[in-house]
């Protein structure tokens, strides 16, 4: 990856302090995703890793997570697989219940979602603490997928999200 393209990227990410609630440095990417070169060079990014990793089918969590997801799932010419909230399927779901911060919460992906073995890469925006993106890798195997890969646009490493993702492959475009 060069990481020239990354630390340019860098330039089109706003921090905004105290949202959504005191204490917390939200990453804004809205500013990458409004303009045209920037959007391009970041889906290009992920799918210069996962070209030739035979991914079946690509997973996002709601919502940010989806813009990326559909994109590089529509490039690598493979399905996409919306991860929602508990109720927001219309269809018979798989769920997983994990923990916050402060309290719990539950993911579901339609039933029939993923097949057996099928190779599942995940997109999302950003890797805080790794809660959810190990929640849905769970989710993922649960259904009989495979996890190839976990790929974010942002990775805080100074909350150590890896540590609960020791067993898979993780790339992050922008580490901060």
């Amino acid at each position: 990856m060069n990481s020239k393209f990354t630390e340019d990227l860098k330039n089109y990410i706003r921090d905004i302090v105290d949202f959504p609630k005191k204490g917390i440095i939200f990453k804004d990417i809205t500013p990458l995703l409004k303009n045209p070169k920037t959007l391009n060079l970041t889906v290009e990014l992920f799918c210069e890793h996962f070209k030739n990793k035979k991914i079946d089918k690509v997973v996002s969590m709601e919502a940010r997570g989806f813009i990326f997801g559909s994109i590089v799932a529509y490039k690598l010419g493979c399905g996409f697989i919306p991860v929602r909230k508990k109720g927001k399927l219309p269809y018979k779901t798989v769920s997983i219940e994990y923990k916050l911060e402060y309290g719990k919460d539950i993911l579901e992906i339609h039933k029939d979602a993923i097949e057996k073995d099928d190779n599942v890469l995940i997109v999302d925006d950003v890797l805080a603490t790794g809660g959810t993106a190990e929640a849905v890798a769970k989710l993922v195997e649960k259904c009989g997928g495979k996890v190839v890969c976990l790929g974010f646009l942002i990775e805080l490493t100074y909350l150590n999200p890896k540590q609960k993702l020791k067993s898979y492959n993780i790339v992050s475009l922008i580490k901060y």
